[in-house]
């Protein structure tokens, strides 16, 4: 049953993503509920690292691209470039697993300044799991995200659970709380904690911290930063680190007002 409901999750997100084909929300690992603005597009070229007991991994680099295909609906999708060094054996690189999804923003009170939304996530096994460069087999996750903004201040979070099948392999959870500041309008700085359940038959559970920046060279041009530790758990350091490009109808009439 599982299986059959993980294929029908994927041929649903395929016929979304068709006409627009090209990881938690960027610098950091927690996700929030807000999506790209109608017909507008967040464009990444990134790279995530991460050291941990079992070996090094990172992507080198993904390519991750956001569309707004409705009001209040972002679709998203992963293509990475996967580097793998496990803890004494030889290190691969190439393709690993896409990541599919759709953002749903389906509460927003302006006057409050708080919003909900939901972000389920879809993990193709594209990649090679002999190498260590993908899963294996298919992975699903569905979260619900909250978000509240207050003067320069910005605090999101939530999180889900994580289909895991495979050999080894169970399902988890992973929760998480993000709060950022506006220092000027070029530059915003953000910490957050996480939380996730064991991924695997005798895994251990994981708490990490991680704090970044957003720095804005432009309306459209900027670039997205991050660096953590595990504070319990197996991960010993995590960084990410982007280039974003952001266009559309919104970002030119925003910038139309402004002049």
């Amino acid at each position: 049953m599982r299986w059959i409901e993980l294929v029908l999750v994927a041929i649903c997100f395929g016929l979304i993503l068709a006409p627009f084909s090209a990881l938690a929300g960027p610098p950091f690992w927690t996700d929030d509920p807000e999506p790209v603005e109608y017909q507008n597009w967040e464009i990444y070229v990134a790279s995530m690292y991460q050291d941990n007991r079992s070996g090094v991994s990172s992507t080198a680099p993904h390519f991750e691209a956001n569309y707004g295909i409705a009001p209040d609906f972002q679709v998203h999708v992963i293509a990475p470039m996967e580097y793998a060094k496990p803890a004494g054996l030889p290190s691969h690189y190439g393709y690993g697993d896409t990541e599919l999804g759709v953002k749903w923003r389906f509460f927003e009170n302006e006057e409050a300044k708080f919003m909900a939304g939901i972000y389920p996530l879809l993990e193709v096994p594209t990649g090679n799991e002999s190498k260590s460069l993908g899963n294996g087999d298919p992975q699903a996750f569905f979260p619900l995200w909250l978000q509240k903004a207050f003067g320069p201040w910005l605090s999101y979070g939530g999180g889900g659970y994580w289909i895991n099948p495979g050999e080894g392999h169970k399902d988890f959870w992973f929760l998480g709380w993000e709060v950022q500041r506006e220092i000027n309008k070029n530059l915003s700085l953000g910490a957050e904690l996480f939380y996730e359940t064991p991924q695997e038959i005798g895994g251990e559970h994981n708490l990490a911290f991680n704090a970044g920046a957003i720095i804005n060279i432009t309306a459209n041009h900027h670039i997205l930063m991050s660096a953590g530790t595990d504070i319990s758990g197996p991960a010993k350091f995590l960084s990410y680190i982007a280039y974003q490009l952001t266009f559309g109808p919104e970002k030119e009439k925003a910038q139309v007002e402004k002049h």
